[in-house]
């Protein structure tokens, strides 16, 4: 194997810099010197703006795994576990892993191979199939999800690619440890965009409708969600990142790293009141509906133009209180995390802390409760959810101060 081995960082289709990994698998991203002395350069991360709005530049090597930016651009858990075996490339070392999954990443960034060999160092009996195996799985996160390409005039049918590269789709298969997570995710989603919120295009969909599921998944039971992707257009892929990425944390941190302070921080100094007021709707409808699961990975910006972050669309919005009894939110708001302690006074002190402005966060928190009500009474009997999962949040709703007005 070469003592070293270099992967081109690209940004819209543009080479912005290296990750080269050494021995003693350590691996160093470093900008190019094009990119560093461009003036209107398009954004790559938050996490590499200094105190004073600078571009940072040095940067210490890691350890086995991806500088954090990088690192949370893989699939985590089993995920990865299944997918670096069909791959043949062990799951600890991210840099070879990213070189096998570098092609269709989230955002408008990509990575390949600085020499242009396909497969990394040692691996190159590996059979195309296995290859292609690894690349369907290219989306991060926990969740068995792919790319997919719409077939025809609705999400109804969609085509998961050889290699799973270039959909504008993600399809969402049915969970195998908890029952109707697709309808569950659909129905949050929905009641989410009926109250006003920016929810991309989404439909339920039989698993007999997909073309290309790969073998070796196991037995899946119910339908699928196809959510259509905001980070790709007719025009080309759009930059975002989510906020493990911004805040520097690896995604075995996006639990503890950062709190729901520290977004609304970011979200005050890098936006306006729209996404200001975007993300109290968003934080207040899932302590609404006991979403446990809103860590740092399902919070993201976007951007439109190349250079200024806005609050991307909505994502992974799903009750988890019918799977796991417990109130405790993924994050810390500003002084808790138990669901049940956030009130008004709760909301004013993050809206202090993170420099928000405390009038509109509270005139936002009382318009979602008040809607929150509207939609969830009028639709929850027409969404695909058990009885169950309805009495759930009404449950849970009932118990927290905010819809109650404290």
């Amino acid at each position: 194997m070469p003592d070293v081995s270099i992967l081109d960082v690209r940004l819209h289709d543009r080479s912005i810099g290296t990750l080269t990994n050494v021995p003693g698998d350590r691996t160093l991203f470093a900008f190019s010197q094009d990119y560093i002395d461009e003036v209107d350069r398009p954004t790559l991360s938050l996490s590499f703006k200094d105190d004073h709005g600078q571009l940072l530049t040095r940067f210490r090597p890691v350890q086995t795994k991806l500088p954090a930016f990088f690192s949370n651009l893989l699939p985590e858990g089993p995920l990865r576990r299944h997918l670096a075996t069909r791959a043949g490339v062990n799951e600890k070392q991210e840099f070879f892993l990213l070189w096998m999954l570098g092609r269709d990443l989230p955002g408008a960034l990509s990575v390949h191979p600085g020499e242009g060999e396909a497969l990394p160092p040692g691996h190159d009996d590996l059979p195309d199939h296995a290859r292609r195996n690894a690349l369907r799985f290219s989306l991060a996160g926990v969740q068995l999800k792919f790319s997919a390409f719409q077939n025809g005039g609705k999400a109804g049918g969609l085509t998961i690619p050889l290699e799973g590269t270039g959909g504008s789709w993600i399809v969402k298969l049915p969970s195998q440890q908890f029952a109707g997570v697709p309808e569950n995710e659909f129905s949050m989603m929905t009641v989410a965009r009926l109250m006003g919120m920016d929810v991309p295009e989404l439909d339920l969909i039989s698993l007999d409708s997909i073309v290309g599921l790969p073998e070796g998944i196991g037995q899946l039971n119910g339908p699928a969600m196809a959510v259509k992707r905001f980070d790709r257009t007719p025009d080309g892929p759009i930059h975002t990142e989510d906020f493990a990425q911004i805040f520097g944390k690896f995604p075995d941190e996006k639990y503890e790293g950062a709190s729901y302070k520290n977004i609304g921080s970011v979200i005050s100094i890098e936006t306006g009141r729209a996404d200001i007021a975007e993300f109290i709707r968003r934080l207040v409808f899932n302590t609404l509906i006991g979403n446990a699961d809103m860590h740092l990975k399902n919070w993201s910006i976007i951007y439109p133009d190349g250079r200024t972050p806005i609050l991307a669309p909505a994502y992974d919005f799903l009750s988890t209180i019918p799977y796991i009894q417990d109130d405790s939110a993924a994050l810390k708001y500003s002084r808790t995390k138990k669901m049940a302690d956030v009130t008004m006074d709760e909301l004013a002190h993050l809206a202090a802390k993170a420099r928000l402005p405390e009038k509109l966060v509270l005139d936002v928190t009382r318009e979602t409760v008040d809607r929150f009500k509207q939609v969830w009474t009028a639709e929850k009997n027409n969404l695909p959810l058990g009885k169950d999962v309805r009495d759930a949040v009404d449950a849970h709703a009932l118990n927290m101060p905010i819809y109650n007005g404290q």
